[in-house]
């Protein structure tokens, strides 16, 4: 079974449940399965086969839906892309995934335009409507270039020839962000997709009468496996918004009755900032849903509080499809945890020499199930030492307590060090985070002639009359004193990716500059 398979099953089960919200019209799960079958014969018509690589670079919309299980159904390999990205970082990921075709917004073309002669490879240009004025026939593109309307509505129901897809075939491959060098291309399975789908719906309990708000990004992981395929795995209903915007979430949740939400610790934040007079939004809200990032233990309590409702906290990567801990609903939720394995996945904390530590004790976070990527694309080296005898090596310190519940240290290229002692970013952050007038914080480590490297905390203010020295006097009744920032600078706004997680390198590379 593939997630693809799974979607033909739910729609022949329950044809007339509504599989998503877009724009407040519902399609059912019947009509989003005509259209993916439409689509993906449309692709064999114009010679794809099982293999072949289509990126998709389309914001949250039913394109985005559509074109991932139309594509999967042929047996082509998805590799979802930022829109947002530049051409130059488009140009890369498009040559280095041997990129077939690309199925993008009309908007978009002359991003393709301005790269079109370095993708050679190219075949098909699938573009789909933004509503803007925008004239294909006369495009520069133009001989490359197709309706995805067009496409979809004169294909057939039926393929030619159903390829066998076997579970261990390559289904997606996803980019990393590229913290360093260039991004490199996690390829996750088909078993990969259909196992971390069904675990995270099963240990999230999300049914047929979830309304999950899908309001993260589509091309992010995250997003992909929690609010996309985990929801259609059981017959629930997605409700898609293009971008996030608090006031758009709280009139979806309303409107919908919406029951899930998953977002960033960054969206909670914005969502808590709003919340006077929108509480009663999230009154249909059973679960809400963390990820992507650390989410500080005094956001978390105060957005429980303010709402209602239980913030379930977890942790996963794009190499293992991605999600391995949950906080369980069936037991205590433990703030500043992680939460423990999901049903399947395996994870473990170990020392430099792959030896698991003691309880309580701080090693790299390592994984194991059958979520876990087969490598990455066109690159055994990097695979060699992300994998290493069955274990992903998640690059994340972490500890694990009695209860088998996990904690996030911080990220192992993170850590400062401070005349020898172990500075842990996060663990500044949070107490920052405890203090009453700061809205945003983040720490990285900077050269220093003395000691090294020092703690050097950036931060966004709700009350701008509060000073570095306020600051700092609070950090030091709080940590001791080789964790206490050296210095405090503050900014209107945090940089951010378009998950909305805080660039720490950015902000560190602005420093060393």
């Amino acid at each position: 079974m593939n997630i693809t398979d799974q979607l033909t099953l739910t729609a022949k089960n329950q044809p007339k449940k509504a599989a998503y919200v877009f724009q407040d019209k519902e399609t059912s799960y019947y009509e989003l399965e005509v259209s993916v079958q439409r689509f993906a014969s449309q692709l064999e018509k114009l010679g794809y086969k099982k293999g072949d690589h289509i990126a998709l670079v389309v914001g949250n919309s039913p394109y985005f839906i559509i074109s991932l299980y139309g594509a999967l159904r042929i047996g082509a390999v998805v590799i979802p892309i930022n829109p947002l990205y530049t051409p130059h970082e488009m140009a890369y990921i498009l040559d280095n995934g041997d990129v077939k075709g690309i199925i993008t917004m009309d908007v978009l073309l002359p991003k393709f335009t301005a790269i079109a002669d370095q993708l050679p490879k190219v075949e098909h240009y699938i573009s789909c409507e933004s509503g803007e004025d925008v004239d294909l026939d006369s495009h520069p593109l133009s001989p490359k270039l197709l309706s995805f309307t067009k496409l979809i509505q004169t294909g057939n129901t039926e393929l030619t020839t159903k390829p066998v897809i076997d579970e261990e075939d390559t289904a997606i491959i996803l980019y990393t962000s590229g913290t360093t060098g260039k991004p490199k291309g996690a390829m996750l399975t088909h078993k990969n997709l259909f196992s971390n789908a069904k675990d995270v719906a099963d240990y999230l309990k999300i049914n047929g009468e979830d309304r999950v708000i899908a309001a993260l990004p589509m091309f992010h992981v995250f997003c992909l496996t929690v609010a996309l395929n985990a929801p259609l795995m059981n017959g629930g209903t997605i409700l898609v918004l293009p971008k996030f915007s608090p006031q758009e979430v709280f009139r979806m949740a309303s409107e919908h009755q919406a029951t899930v939400f998953a977002g960033v610790p960054t969206m909670y934040n914005y969502l808590l900032q709003t919340a006077e007079g929108n509480t009663q939004h999230f009154s249909s809200l059973r679960l809400c849903i963390s990820g992507g990032a650390a989410m500080p233990v005094a956001l978390l309590t105060q957005f429980e509080k303010t709402f209602d409702v239980m913030v379930s906290e977890g942790y996963g990567l794009s190499e293992a499809s991605p999600v391995t801990c949950f906080n369980p609903l069936d037991r205590p939720r433990k703030a500043g945890s992680i939460g423990a394995s999901i049903v399947n996945v395996e994870n473990k904390v170990v020392d430099e020499f792959g030896e698991e530590v003691p309880v309580g004790e701080v090693g790299e976070l390592v994984v194991r199930g059958p979520n876990v990527m087969k490598g990455y694309y066109k690159m055994p080296e990097e695979t060699q030492i992300a994998l290493r005898e069955g274990w992903l090596y998640t690059g994340d310190m972490a500890r694990m307590d009695d209860e088998g519940y996990f904690y996030i240290v911080d990220r192992k290229k993170d850590m400062i060090i401070v005349g020898g002692y172990n500075v842990y970013p996060r663990e500044v952050e949070e107490v920052l985070y405890s203090h009453p007038e700061v809205a945003e914080v983040a720490v990285v480590g900077v050269p220093d002639s003395n000691t090294g490297e020092a703690v050097l905390s950036f931060v966004v203010l709700k009350d701008k009359s509060v000073t570095e020295e306020d600051l700092v006097e609070f950090c030091k009744a709080h940590l001791a004193k080789y964790k206490v920032p050296s210095k405090i600078e503050f900014l209107d706004e945090l940089p951010k990716n378009t998950t909305g997680k805080i660039l720490r390198r950015q902000l560190r590379d602005q420093v060393t500059q």
